[in-house]
């Protein structure tokens, strides 16, 4: 009895990804809200996507993470479509260009090299790329319009692709207390002086705690955790143990808001047990 194989699977994907182009396309001709949208405002929903994705995925939750991907998939056959009628590209195309690329990045794969480790394979593909498309300087390929974190973790690969980096982790630790005292520092001339109600890029305390978030990164990137994804799950927690805490004072007859800080601290540390 045929039970079927890798052919009737790739049948199946090739039908599925051929209907929701079909899809695609006709929403774009016969939806009034699809024909108004073009790549700007269709990318601003993409950003949107995508954030729902990273939360759906910290979450761990199956059901959404998988709807979360599919809403992707469809941005992507939607702006590959836009494209297409800007004569920029069309899917097909788009395609073609992504599976040449990650074979021309993976010679370790797909042309017979060797790759050690990890750390090898990511060190080839900025060889590669640097000579890709005659990109030059360090900071190729680093857009600014990326998330601040994602920005400032991009502008340090790159540095340490050109051997601008430590080899351990420890030393970050020494940079960080650094900045941090200079963060101190700043603090204290102000504290002699006039306080800003907000301190603008103008100020030291600006630039010192931007030097500090920047330090953080680093460590983050030298430990190999993703700081984006860290702090949103620090701050997941935080609202969920500071919600806990409510929630055993409204037990107790309190109400959380107007308790001194140290009696929030107090529910603050039974919820966080």
């Amino acid at each position: 009895m045929d039970t079927g194989g890798p052919a009737d699977g790739s049948r199946e994907l090739a039908a599925a990804l051929l209907e929701l182009e079909q899809v695609v396309r006709r929403l774009r001709r016969e939806c009034p809200w699809d024909r108004q949208q073009d790549i700007n405002s269709v990318v601003a929903h993409t950003l949107e996507e995508t954030y729902e994705l990273i939360d759906a995925a910290q979450g761990a939750r199956a059901g959404e993470f998988t709807g979360e991907v599919g809403d992707i998939l469809f941005h992507m056959f939607f702006l590959s479509l836009m494209a297409e009628e800007l004569g920029w590209g069309d899917l097909a195309g788009i395609a073609r260009g992504i599976t040449e690329k990650l074979v021309r990045r993976h010679p370790h794969v797909f042309a017979g090299a060797q790759a050690a480790d990890a750390a090898e394979v990511v060190d080839r593909w900025e060889d590669i790329k640097r000579g890709e498309d005659g990109r030059e300087g360090i900071f190729h390929d680093v857009p600014g319009s990326l998330p601040s974190s994602l920005f400032a973790q991009r502008l340090q690969s790159r540095a340490a692709a050109s051997g601008f980096d430590w080899d351990r982790a420890e030393p970050v630790f020494d940079k960080l207390d650094e900045e941090v005292g200079e963060l101190r520092e700043a603090l204290v001339r102000e504290d002699s002086a006039r306080r800003e109600k907000k301190r603008g890029p103008e100020t030291a305390i600006y630039h010192e705690v931007g030097d500090v978030l920047f330090a953080v990164i680093n460590l983050a990137r030298k430990l190999e955790v993703d700081p984006e994804l860290a702090l949103r799950s620090a701050a997941g927690r935080f609202r969920a143990r500071v919600e806990a805490a409510a929630a055993l004072a409204e037990a107790e007859g309190e109400d959380f808001g107007s308790l001194p800080l140290d009696r929030q601290e107090e529910y603050y540390q039974r919820a966080k047990g």
